[in-house]
């Protein structure tokens, strides 16, 4: 089964998330399929990360729904939400600082497995596929953001999610790190994860994404495949300012 051809795991229809007289999102739809790969790029306080909190259980919409897998998780917990199978990272890491990596990688693997044997050998599995394996005894209070966004990463992974949130997990790397977390990503696609993330530098969404989604000012101002998105004169206008460049 091809994705074009894939179920939808995710639909957004028509999410609006107020704070006070502050519209953080407006009538946001869109679907992700199974096995994609889906970018959402936009400029810093388009209502990015608002919408990640939304679909996570962070907090609830204003109005909108948001369907998993057919079922409605509008208002959910963010534990609930996990447990179906959703899992999201953050754009400022959420360490458990004062514990190691393996033990804060075993905290998300304890939502699925109850018995701590089972969980321990599930978390070491997910430290090791994700390339933390040294590090595993380090405290996670002691390394750097870069390396804490990676054990966010396996910390959700551990969680064993159909659909995983990433929320600029390359910020801050280099060209060349940027062409590993390219090859990580497509790794974990690999392992049946559905993913959306949110990122700012086009060549990685270029790399990365099957279709990418466009927020503005709240608004979702298109979607479609990274060509068509930056191609697209409003794309341009509004965040590739003015000139058809792959950098936002």
């Amino acid at each position: 089964m091809t994705i074009h051809n894939a179920k939808p795991i995710l639909k957004v229809e028509h999410a609006t998330k107020s704070f006070g007289g502050l519209v953080a999102n407006e009538d946001i739809s869109f679907e992700a399929r199974e096995g994609e790969i889906i970018g959402v790029v936009g400029p810093n306080g388009a209502g990015k990360t608002t919408l990640f909190n939304s679909l996570s259980g962070a907090h609830r919409l204003t109005s909108g729904r948001i369907y998993f897998r057919d079922q409605d998780i509008t208002r959910l917990s963010a534990h609930d939400i996990c447990r179906r199978g959703i899992g999201r990272t953050f754009q400022i890491p959420q360490s458990l600082n004062q514990m190691t990596v393996l033990e804060n990688v075993l905290v998300g693997s304890m939502i699925r497995h109850r018995e701590m044997r089972k969980a321990r050998e599930h978390a070491k599995g997910i430290v090791a596929f994700c390339g933390l394996e040294r590090y595993q005894n380090e405290l996670v209070g002691r390394m750097n953001v870069i390396q804490k966004k990676r054990v966010e990463i396996a910390r959700a992974l551990a969680t064993e999610p159909e659909l995983l949130l990433l929320d600029e997990t390359m910020a801050g790397l280099t060209d060349a790190e940027r062409k590993e977390a390219v090859e990580f990503i497509r790794s974990i696609n690999n392992r049946g994860v559905t993913i959306i993330t949110i990122e700012h530098v086009m060549d990685v969404l270029m790399a990365v994404s099957d279709r990418v989604v466009v927020i503005n000012s709240g608004k979702l101002l298109m979607q479609g495949t990274p060509t068509e998105v930056v191609n697209d004169e409003k794309v341009i206008a509004a965040y590739l300012g003015g000139a058809k460049r792959y950098a936002c």
